[in-house]
C-alpha cells in the first residue's frame, strides 16, 4: 500500500521483512528520479518493521509511482 505525504513523498507499507533500501529504490524507481529511499527500522535488532518512504525529485512521478504502485504485489514479495 503506498500513500502519498507529503509532495513528493510516499509511505509504502506492507513490505516484505527482507525488503531492502535497495530494493525499494529498484522497484520505485521506473517512476522518476529518487532523492530517497528509506526503510524504517527496529532500533533494537536493525530489522526492516515493513514499512518505508519513498521521496521522488518531482510532485508528478510521486503521483504516478502511486497510481502504479497502490495494491501491486512485487514478484519479490514485497506487497505496497
Amino acid at each position: 500500500m503506498a500513500k502519498r505525504l507529503l509532495g513528493s513523498q510516499l509511505f509504502v507499507s506492507r513490505l516484505s521483512f527482507y525488503t531492502t533500501h535497495k530494493d525499494l529504490k529498484r522497484l520505485f524507481s521506473p517512476f522518476g528520479e529518487i532523492t530517497e529511499a528509506r526503510l524504517v527500522t527496529d532500533p533494537r535488532t536493525q530489522r526492516p518493521k515493513g514499512f518505508g518512504f519513498v521521496t521522488f525529485e518531482s510532485d508528478v512521478d510521486a503521483q504516478n509511482a502511486l497510481k502504479a504502485m497502490n495494491g501491486k504485489i512485487d514478484g519479490g514479495g514485497i506487497l505496497m
